[in-house]
């Protein structure tokens, strides 16, 4: 049941309005001034989901009392209700943020149309509240797992960086370190936590269709822009946004983009007019942007205005004592995901995981893990499918296929490859029965099922 705190000193109208919401299914807490209304709010924790209240109580401007409860109690949304409105008043009322302002007395049919907008918009502010809270728990700074030194300065550093308004940063690393988690700690560990994230990878668009996502278009600006386009700067105003890989941005785009952060504005493509932005950028690249700067690959003044602050993340090689905290997390993830109980993660299996180099980092060991946990028929982990290099390759023994399954191991095929080539030659050979290529591979039919769905693979249950 949605509650609603009335506040108002005429007691015929605060019974009268009382039994109203009553009957339409409110559960109704009435208080006759500030000081009654502010013991609810703030010392007994009511959780209203709107508040109806007189501006001019026996105590005091009810003005007064939104202000010093914004904040300090659950978001509600306000109606405020007056005899004798005041244009001070009204834009006062507005800036706090109310709903509505009416004058008295008011129409209860339109009091009631105005109540159900205001519960609506309450609800939808209330979720995505709730959904930034859950986002700012799952990315906060302890999100950066490891216990070596470098994972702690990491750690340490973005828990600082969360608490200072900057306007830029750019973040380093060779790929797969974490970038992406890390830029997304800064944005919900931070003061535009509740305003949009907006993600790029700057090397997966052609120049010109970057251009158009970044700064957006007029109809007609170009062919085949039918509609009007809202670019990334402009969707990410008042938040942050992600330029990953910006090392790949064509040279006249880095200019465009240094004006855009530098004037605060965007110009669509075939606009005429600028529009305001207020964005937090954090660009990351794999590649030195200090070293492209020197070697004429990259923008001089981009780089020094992005460089607000610098974080590099160290490779995984260097810090293997991060296995002990990365390995059971990422087995625990797939677990849940995939219903399994992988539980015991054998010697041989750990003493493979420290002696392989990591070229791809965090997310490399987060693909092989995924793969071993979904391959696993118990609780143990199995090292099979680890396929490291120097590891050989699953024997026509283990039942995988008749002749064996070829996997180069020179970095010319990734490894979510290796998992859908593996796959699709099982379905293949097994005529695409998931029964029978489950029973081939040596896993359940739930765990290929997942994997087939994941890869766009054809199969039939049958």
């Amino acid at each position: 049941m949605n509650t609603l705190l009335l506040i108002e000193d005429e007691k015929l109208l605060g019974a009268e309005l009382s039994r109203h919401y009553e009957k339409l299914g409110w559960e109704v807490t009435l208080a006759a001034n500030m000081a009654e209304a502010r013991r609810w709010l703030l010392d007994q924790r009511l959780d209203p989901l709107l508040v109806i209240s007189d501006m001019n109580l026996p105590d005091g401007n009810a003005l007064d009392l939104m202000e010093e409860v914004k904040g300090k109690a659950a978001h509600a949304e306000w109606l405020l209700l007056t005899g004798y409105g005041s244009v001070r008043d009204s834009v006062r009322a507005l800036r706090l943020g109310a709903y509505d302002f009416l004058e008295k007395p008011c129409d209860l049919e339109r009091l009631d149309l105005v109540t159900t907008s205001a519960m609506r918009n309450a609800n939808l502010q209330r979720r995505i509240i709730d959904q930034t809270q859950s986002r700012h728990r799952r990315y906060a700074p302890e999100a950066y797992v490891g216990r070596s030194a470098k994972a702690q300065e990491v750690r340490l550093m973005l828990g600082k960086l969360t608490q200072v308004p900057f306007s830029a940063l750019i973040l380093g690393g060779e790929t797969g370190t974490g970038k992406g988690l890390a830029a997304r700690i800064l944005h919900y560990g931070g003061p535009r936590a509740q305003q949009p994230l907006v993600e790029l990878n700057c090397a997966a668009l052609p120049r010109e269709l970057l251009e158009s996502e970044l700064f957006g278009h007029e109809a007609g600006a170009f062919t085949g822009a039918a509609g009007r386009h809202r670019g990334l700067l402009e969707q990410a105003s008042g938040g942050t946004l992600f330029l990953d890989e910006i090392g790949e941005m064509a040279p006249d785009l880095q200019a465009k983009l240094l004006k855009a952060i530098e004037d605060r504005k965007v110009r669509r493509l075939g606009g005429e007019k600028e529009i305001a932005v207020d964005v937090q950028i954090i660009a990351a690249s794999h590649r030195d942007l200090e070293k492209m700067v020197g070697d004429g690959d990259f923008r001089a003044d981009l780089f020094h205005r992005l460089s607000v602050f610098r974080l590099t993340l160290p490779p995984l090689r260097e810090s293997k004592e991060d296995l002990d905290d990365l390995v059971p997390l990422f087995v625990a993830e797939f677990n849940a995901k995939a219903g399994k109980q992988v539980s015991v993660i054998p010697d041989e299996v750990w003493s493979k995981l420290r002696a392989h180099n990591w070229p791809g980092n965090v997310r490399e060991l987060r693909n092989v893990i995924e793969r071993c946990v979904l391959f696993a028929d118990g609780p143990v982990l199995p090292s099979l499918w680890l396929q490291l290099p120097g590891q050989a390759a699953p024997s026509a023994a283990a039942g995988v296929v008749d002749n064996g399954i070829f996997l180069p191991l020179d970095g010319s095929m990734a490894l979510d490859d290796m998992d859908r080539h593996i796959i699709k030659i099982a379905l293949e050979r097994a005529g695409h029965n998931l029964t029978a290529a489950a029973r081939d591979l040596g896993a359940t039919r739930e765990t290929l099922r997942y994997r087939v769905r994941k890869y766009g693979l054809k199969a039939s249950e049958a």
